[in-house]
Order: C-alpha cells, then structure tokens, then sequence
C-alpha cells in the first residue's frame, strides 16, 4: 500500500540542503561525510540519479539510482519515519528500477549496512537477496 499523493522525482540542486537535512533524520549510520559539495556533484554529472519521494511538497524519501554504464546501483534508501511502511521506498525502488531498465540495465545492486535490520526487510519485501558469494572490499581514500 502506497501512501496517497506520494509523488516521486528528480532531485534538483534546490533540493541540496533539503535533502542534507532530511538524511540526518531519516536515513542510516549518517557519519558517511554528506555535504552539499557531493550532492551538488551527483546532480550535476547525472540529474536523474536522486529520486525524491514527497507528500505535499515535503521529502518523506529519497534514493541514489547510480548508473556507471555498466552497472546500476542503489544507495541512499531513506524514508521519513512518520512514513515507513506505506509503500514510499517500494514506490522510490520501483523509479531506480524503471530507470535502468531504459539503460539496458538487468540487474541492480543495493547497498545495505549488515546491522541495519530495518532495511534488510524493505529490500527483501521488493525482491532483493544479500549476495553471499562475494563481498565488498574497501579503502579510505583520505
């Protein structure tokens, strides 16, 4: 079920503090360094990428739909507290999705934090698996 007059679109260079705002609220380990500079960055390289998911002009969700020409990834998948569990992050997953599919795209990846319980489930309930066959290797760049 889908919360009435959800709408969801393009994230503008408008929405920046907005959206910086709404992440410190609603969206998971906030310590991943957001600033305006790198949003600012994203919508200006690829101005379909933020998806932002509003009820009466007001963000209740956001997601990061990256396409790199080769392979489409999901980050960023937030939803006001007041409104989880209405359909907003299936409604915002179903945009990402449709997205890649014009770019050819057959398959998404998202990007999940082990301990965050509360996500595993929307992206389970939208036909997502943990990939258990490779992980993920990292390295600070600072």
């Amino acid at each position: 079920m889908t919360s009435p007059g959800v709408r969801v679109r393009h994230g503008a260079l408008d929405d920046v503090p907005t959206v910086l705002r709404f992440w410190l609220d609603a969206a998971e380990n906030t310590d991943r360094h957001d600033d305006a500079g790198k949003v600012v960055a994203l919508i200006e390289r690829d101005p379909e990428a933020l998806l932002v998911a509003e009820i009466d002009d007001r963000v209740v969700g956001t997601l990061i739909a990256g396409w790199d020409g080769w392979r489409a990834h999901l980050y960023r998948l937030a939803v006001d507290p007041a409104h989880r569990r209405m359909g907003i992050g299936s409604l915002l997953i179903r945009a990402a999705e449709e997205r890649f599919r014009k770019f050819g795209a057959f398959r998404a990846d998202a990007m999940v934090l082990h301990d965050n319980t509360l996500a595993h489930h929307a992206w389970a309930s939208a036909g997502y698996a943990m990939q258990t066959d490779c992980a993920r290797w990292v390295r600070g760049l600072a």
